[in-house]
């Protein structure tokens, strides 16, 4: 085995975690891609006899990629038209890190990226280090250069802002958000407004991201009665040859609906007591195309 070959061997058995710690940081699967791509490059040239751990190395390597990202992010998502939502991932085929333990999962769903919105680049790297991987304070100060008393003060913070932004909301089984996520499934694909009033909760609210490219509501709509005759309205226009089907992302079960070939909108759902509380739908184009290189569409006619 050359060292070149040994060398990209051992970047990509980090790759799913590096692209994972990318993606939280940053809600962007594209833009983790290019972080992990720039962090090979670096590792390609850097000198590998001074690598003790290359895990470690590499994940300060990402993160302090992300940092310089996310200040000219921030400032971007200000003039955002609408809503801004993280791209959607697909958590069941290995491109991120295993998420068997629930603390991982909650980790990269989409109702915690964006509270993860709300806190400073560095507090959502600790939030991020601390809380998806279980990095020591000590860990985490030598990889953003802070002492470790400061690391502790950045993550109360940040967990703080994070609880006082989204209380925890009472998540059912497994088994029975799936089952409540196929029902408005089948109900928006059979244009069934009762049984969609069922699924929801009397307080919910649907959140759009189509990003200017595509018609989406331009801010938050609040409560069933508006929720349902905004979907009253929706539907029809999208009925002939859209397919609707389930899929997991960000570790949860999702809404995917496809016109023919093309991903038209992803919806995630946050549940509390029993009901939908939250919609989180992302219609942006640029936002699909990398959800959509991973799902196989539905093939044969229209809600099949």
């Amino acid at each position: 085995m050359g060292v070149a070959t040994g060398s990209a061997e051992e970047f990509e058995s980090h790759r799913p975690r590096l692209f994972g710690l990318a993606y939280r940081m940053l809600g962007s699967a594209a833009e983790a891609e290019d972080v992990v791509q720039d962090a090979y490059l670096r590792w390609s040239r850097a000198d590998r006899d001074r690598v003790d751990r290359p895990g470690a190395w590499l994940a300060k390597v990402v993160t302090n990629l992300c940092l310089n990202r996310l200040a000219s992010a921030r400032a971007r998502r200000e003039e955002y038209p609408g809503p801004w939502l993280p791209e959607p991932v697909v958590t069941a085929d290995g491109v991120l890190d295993p998420l068997e333990a629930a603390e991982r999962r909650d980790t990269v769903s989409t109702a915690l990226l964006v509270l993860l919105e709300r806190l400073t680049p560095t507090e959502r790297a600790v939030y991020v280090l601390r809380e998806a991987f279980a990095y020591s304070h000590r860990e985490i100060a030598g990889v953003l250069g802070v002492g470790e008393a400061n690391s502790r003060q950045l993550h109360r913070r940040a967990a703080a802002r994070v609880a006082a932004a989204e209380p925890r909301f009472s998540e059912p089984d497994g088994r029975r958000h799936r089952e409540l996520v196929e029902s408005f499934v089948a109900a928006a694909r059979d244009g069934d407004l009762a049984s969609l009033e069922r699924t929801l909760a009397a307080d919910v609210v649907w959140i759009s991201d189509g990003g200017g490219a595509v018609p989406a509501a331009r801010r938050p709509v609040e409560g069933r009665g508006r929720v349902l005759r905004f979907l009253a309205g929706l539907l029809p226009r999208y009925a002939d040859g859209l397919s609707l089907a389930c899929a997991e992302l960000n570790g949860a079960p999702a809404l995917v609906a496809w016109s023919g070939p093309a991903l038209l909108t992803v919806a995630s759902f946050v549940v509390r007591d029993g009901a939908v509380a939250v919609v989180h739908n992302v219609a942006a184009p640029d936002k699909l195309a990398f959800v959509a290189r991973r799902l196989s569409h539905p093939r044969g006619p229209a809600g099949s």
